[in-house]
């Protein structure tokens, strides 16, 4: 049996397991009118979309929710550069049954906001400081990701600061699309705009941790209340958090930037990116 496929027989298997695993351990609590909802983490790339997977499956600690295995959506495959279809993403969606935990980086197409924005989901929306997500994108891709479709290229490059001003630029001229960090942004934006998704600055799960699982948990509570203590379901929360499993989680730390930004690199994402910034609350101005 090729490799591939005896894999995603096992993870089948595994999953199946776990999902009636969860359902007998919880077979006291009442099941919600409209059923038990899929948890969806949407991130950003390198805005601590592992992070959220570990938070949303301290859920599981305390309701009959378990991972959906194939349960990472991306709308590029990393290997290739290929861009997946509207058809792929919506069949994706559609694959996500009751209880489910998944993640994905999702543009806000029309129809993913129609699926997502509905009883059946409780969604979530984590997003970062675009000035450190170029940061952490040099890093993925040079260094931890050596089948990245663009790991070649950027260990090309001389020096940090090249790598750094192509993940702001992106690659124009490419045979695989890599537009500049603004661009790659621009089709997530629509979820800033729905109420039905909670949205989550990475900063404030880092430093303002236990409040942020306090929003976290509320989300999910407006459509599937519980009798458990308040308490124990943020430790468990908390509980579930542990960055070292995380293969992409470098520093968890903020501002980052800093370190690494010069001035032509302040200047350059100033005129490219100075109005995402802004948008989404990391800056006021352009004077920074």
């Amino acid at each position: 049996m090729n490799p591939s496929i005896f894999r995603s027989f096992i993870r089948a298997i595994v999953y199946r397991v776990e999902k009636i695993y969860q359902r007998v351990r919880f077979r006291r609590l009442p099941v919600p009118e409209l059923g038990w909802p899929v948890l969806l983490g949407i991130s950003f790339p390198k805005s601590g979309t592992h992070l959220l997977d570990q938070i949303l499956l301290g859920f599981s600690a305390f309701a009959p929710l378990s991972l959906r295995l194939h349960s990472f959506y991306a709308e590029y495959v990393g290997e290739s550069g290929r861009k997946r279809s509207l058809q792929e993403m919506l069949l994706w969606l559609e694959s996500l049954g009751h209880g489910d935990i998944a993640s994905a980086h999702l543009y806000a197409h029309p129809e993913a906001v129609e699926r997502v924005c509905t009883p059946a989901f409780v969604p979530y929306f984590i997003f970062r400081d675009p000035r450190d997500v170029a940061v952490s994108h040099v890093f993925y891709v040079t260094e931890m990701e050596p089948k990245h479709v663009h790991h070649e290229y950027y260990r090309s490059l001389p020096d940090i600061n090249s790598r750094l001003m192509v993940s702001i630029l992106g690659r124009p001229g490419a045979e695989v699309e890599f537009p500049g960090i603004a661009s790659r942004f621009s089709p997530y934006l629509g979820w800033l705009d729905q109420p039905a998704v909670l949205k989550i600055h990475f900063e404030d799960l880092v430093n303002l941790r236990r409040e942020v699982l306090g929003s976290i948990l509320d989300h999910f509570l407006s459509r599937v209340p519980m009798t458990r203590p308040r308490e124990f379901m943020l430790d468990a929360l908390e509980g579930s958090i542990n960055p070292e499993r995380s293969p992409t989680f470098r520093s968890g730390k903020v501002g980052e930037w800093k370190k690494y930004f010069n001035d032509e690199h302040k200047q350059i994402f100033k005129d490219t990116s100075g109005d995402l910034l802004i948008q989404l609350g990391y800056e006021t101005n352009r004077n920074w």
